[in-house]
């Protein structure tokens, strides 16, 4: 009997880890946190195949950040490390999602790696992947201040006055999504595009992709010093007006292509 059980426990391990993960985070001047924050994701690898990776995209850091990540490397074997070479964090994210699209991924988790976000909280996207084609992760409560929810409640109004789109969390680095929708989706961006999750959440909800919210805690900034200030948001924000104007007005053309 006993045996029995072990066999149907193994069985069903193998059903649930028969897809790849690629956990994909980008790194600047990460050089207090990155340690922790690889080791506490690191066994989060453990709910995909054996050809799951954890991938740290390091964008020029000042700091020790990649050195630090090249002697992990020794420790972590599914660690992989890459540079960007465009300043931002949306292009970072973009070449992360390339990288795992080349490397056939069925499954994308992007967070950061700034320990803001808890690994704990992932398995619960991980088993609704077979529903829904996109988790998102959705801050009700933001330890990085007031400010930042603002900013983003905020976005979240211009999306719908601009896409007719209703999103609760349109850029949470906490999001599990199927390989084949992002690769739908991820052409459609510039190298150097600065808003990479928001847009992909804005097509997510427009095409009408099978995706849902989950609430998440969000910590603040465990350690460095974070590179997107409240001047560089206004900057960005003025810039992702006209390109959201740019996005709409393809989005629209599409969907008349694909009506008729």
């Amino acid at each position: 009997m006993e045996k029995k059980k072990n066999e149907k426990r193994s069985k069903n391990k193998t059903i649930e880890n028969n897809n790849s993960l690629y956990i994909v985070m980008p790194a600047y001047n990460e050089e207090e946190t990155i340690e922790t924050v690889i080791k506490d994701w690191y066994p989060v690898l453990e709910l995909g195949d054996e050809k799951s990776r954890l991938v740290i995209a390091d964008n020029k850091s000042k700091d020790n950040t990649y050195d630090i990540l090249k002697k992990l490397q020794k420790t972590y074997p599914k660690l992989d490390i890459i540079k960007s070479e465009i300043p931002g964090h949306g292009p970072t994210v973009i070449k992360l999602y390339k990288y795992a699209i080349q490397k056939k991924a069925d499954y994308i988790f992007q967070t950061d790696s700034d320990g803001q976000t808890n690994p704990k909280e992932f398995e619960k996207f991980w088993n609704e992947r077979q529903e829904y084609d996109v988790v998102l992760g959705n801050r009700v409560v933001r330890g990085d201040g007031k400010s930042r929810k603002f900013v983003e409640n905020t976005l979240c109004f211009i999306l719908r006055m601009i896409f007719g789109v209703k999103l609760k969390d349109a850029n949470a680095p906490f999001r599990l999504m199927n390989t084949k929708v992002v690769k739908k989706y991820i052409d459609n961006f510039d190298e150097d595009y600065n808003l990479p999750n928001v847009m992909l959440s804005t097509y997510f909800k427009y095409y009408n992709e099978k995706m849902k919210y989950e609430e998440i805690s969000f910590k603040p900034r465990q350690g460095g010093v974070n590179s997107i200030n409240i001047k560089k948001i206004i900057k960005i924000g003025w810039k992702a007006l006209s390109d959201f104007k740019i996005f709409k007005k393809q989005m629209k053309k599409d969907k008349a292509a694909n009506n008729n």
